[in-house]
């Protein structure tokens, strides 16, 4: 199904993990894809990709999401190349897995910057952008089961529950013309497990209620959906992606 066919999505932290399977499942369903990264590396091995969906355009920008200046610069560029911008997905942050203890100011600095600061300033020009064109479009900010349980990165955690106030807040601000949702994913398969102490993954996998463990591709699956028209009348939902590990 092409659900996102003939419409333009901006991905942020694309160049990997759930970013990347974000970028594909778009592509698939059809749309064209802006990628956003600061590892411009891995940019140049997801631009690849296109070669396998030369139908839908993949264009890919490295931009700091943290730099107010970086990303003005990015929507200005998107405002000359681009007549029409469907979506935006607030996927890039970092996660350190630290005691809250071993954080120095520069680094609680950081992944502030990165995960709340670099979600509204994406947030701000694309609303920005679309209002000011009186284009309908969707924001999917990634925030995670760690903004509603707790995390044993308190940082972290709290940057993820910032995510979820960023949401309904931007839902409200920015009606009728852009729906603004979130997902809450739980334990996914990417690298990012290898910073979580092993009691605490047990812990998770142990109130999980399905055996399936999460990959990144059933994080898109609804990613994909609430970018797409069907999602229509949601706006300033929480979408819980656990296998029923945490049922609110």
């Amino acid at each position: 199904m092409n659900e996102l066919a003939n419409k333009t999505m901006i991905v942020t932290g694309a160049a990997g993990g759930i970013g990347e399977a974000i970028t594909i499942k778009c592509l698939e369903q059809g749309a064209t894809v802006i990628a956003c990264d600061l590892n411009n590396k891995q940019l140049k091995k997801l631009e690849k990709l296109k070669y396998r969906f030369y139908d839908n355009p993949l264009f890919v920008f490295p931009v700091d999401v943290s730099d107010h200046k970086d990303v003005k610069q990015f929507f200005s560029i998107i405002n000359m190349k681009f007549s029409k911008i469907d979506g935006l997905v607030n996927n890039a942050g970092i996660y350190l897995g630290r005691d809250l203890l071993d954080y120095t100011p520069e680094l609680v600095d950081k992944v502030i910057n990165v995960n709340i600061k670099g979600s509204t300033y994406f947030s701000q020009l694309f609303g920005e952008l679309l209002l000011q064109r009186k284009d309908k479009g969707s924001i999917v900010n990634i925030s995670s089961v760690s903004g509603q349980e707790g995390s044993t990165d308190a940082v972290y955690g709290l940057t993820k529950a910032a995510l979820i106030g960023l949401t309904k807040s931007c839902a409200l601000n920015f009606s009728p013309n852009i729906r603004v949702n979130a997902v809450t994913p739980g334990l996914v398969e990417t690298s990012m497990l290898e910073d979580i102490p092993e009691w605490r993954m047990n812990e998770y996998r142990e109130k999980e209620l399905l055996n399936e463990r999460l990959q990144p591709e059933d994080v898109a699956n609804t990613v994909a959906f609430l970018l797409s028209d069907s999602a229509r009348n949601f706006t300033g939902s929480v979408f819980d992606i656990n296998n029923g590990c945490y049922m609110r």
